[in-house]
């Protein structure tokens, strides 16, 4: 017979083996997101399906990276930095891991986001981070009034001369470039040839500055100037757009012919992550269009599922699909990774078209 010493230390011990099984089936996601991209009834019909639980940490950028650096990519099992925040982020502090394709459902992602997320977050020949939610910047036009305007440079244009703004800002900078024919971003590894293209805007915008109403500085500034009819075309996010054509339906939110300018927050798996089965899990159940869906009705922003459009609200849905039909989704040219030096180049830009009379 076992003595009941040793009977009360072999049932410790079976308890502390049975603690240590339960956290190495690692069954609990840590998710580090942004306010919107979990909302609760997502959580709650991915956890009744996996058997997985998920503890929601909201943040954003520049938290994100001070927590995972901090713990050198520990405490969290998945994260969603924009694709801008990963490459520079990996190379310098290692904070993330390679993440393994074969175990998501490719297929539920648009093709060129999935594309264009690869290859900017890729370091090294590893994949580091997958599309999830996204956003763009393009025009706001109140189409009864500002019919030309379907381009960046048509802002420049005569008919709606002193009834345009944008904002002064790094975005305006970009989005002239490419619908004056260039391109900045193939620029972005060879500075003399980003001070050229930046030259040639910089002349661009100070001949087009008579024309233009104001240069806006904030979402409420230029909602109040697009619906006192102040302004009839301008550079904005699609959401400022759509909210805009809620209360009119002549004013929404366009594609540029040259393509919007996207933004991407992703998915990508800290350095220490414990639950990796559970992130992929995660990601490929909130890729679901359906599930999408959820997500962008309390987000307010599409996500990269493909379809999942066809299953939003209805008034979100009819304005997305006038704004961006697939032909426009594919043409958005998406933000890569900023290298150094090039933000004080459009600084200065950006302050010689303020001071231009």
């Amino acid at each position: 017979m076992i003595p009941t010493q040793m009977k009360h230390a072999t049932t410790a011990m079976a308890l502390v083996f049975a603690g240590l099984a339960q956290t190495a089936s690692a069954d609990t996601l840590r998710l580090l997101t942004w306010g919107g991209y979990a909302p609760e009834e997502v959580v709650e019909l991915f956890e009744a399906e996996t058997g997985h639980t998920v503890e929601v940490t909201k943040s954003n950028n520049e938290e994100m990276i001070a927590k995972l650096r901090a713990t050198g990519g520990g405490g969290f099992d998945l994260a969603q930095p924009s694709q801008d925040r990963i490459a520079g982020p990996q190379a310098e502090f290692g904070i993330y891991k390679p993440m393994d394709l074969s175990k998501l459902d490719q297929t539920q992602f648009i093709g060129s986001m999935l594309s264009a997320t690869i290859a900017n977050t890729t370091v090294d020949g590893a994949v580091y981070g997958v599309p999830h939610v996204w956003g763009t910047s393009g025009l706001v036009t109140d189409t009864a009034n500002a019919g030309s305007v379907k381009d960046y440079t048509d802002l420049c244009n005569a008919d709606v001369a002193g009834k345009v703004s944008y904002r002064l800002k790094r975005p305006t900078l970009i989005g002239f470039a490419f619908s004056m024919g260039l391109d900045p971003f193939a620029a972005y590894g060879d500075e003399a040839a980003y001070k050229e293209i930046m030259g040639k805007v910089e002349a661009k915008l100070t001949d087009c500055k008579p024309g233009v109403k104001t240069y806006w500085g904030g979402g409420d500034e230029l909602m109040g100037l697009m619906r006192s009819g102040e302004v009839v075309a301008s550079m904005a996010w699609d959401t400022g757009g759509w909210k805009l054509n809620a209360d009119n339906a002549d004013i929404t939110f366009v594609a540029p012919a040259s393509g919007a300018l996207g933004w991407i927050d992703t998915f990508v798996l800290p350095a220490k992550g414990k639950s990796d089965d559970a992130a992929y899990a995660w990601i490929n159940f909130v890729m679901k269009p359906e599930i999408a869906a959820m997500i962008t009705n309390a987000a307010g922003n599409f996500t990269a599922s493909k379809g999942a459009d066809a299953f939003v609200s209805a008034d979100l849905k009819a304005r997305y699909q006038a704004s961006f039909p697939p032909e426009a989704v594919d043409k958005i040219n998406w933000y890569p990774p900023v290298p150094a030096g090039l933000e004080a180049i459009e600084g200065g830009v950006l302050d010689r078209v303020k001071a231009a009379k």
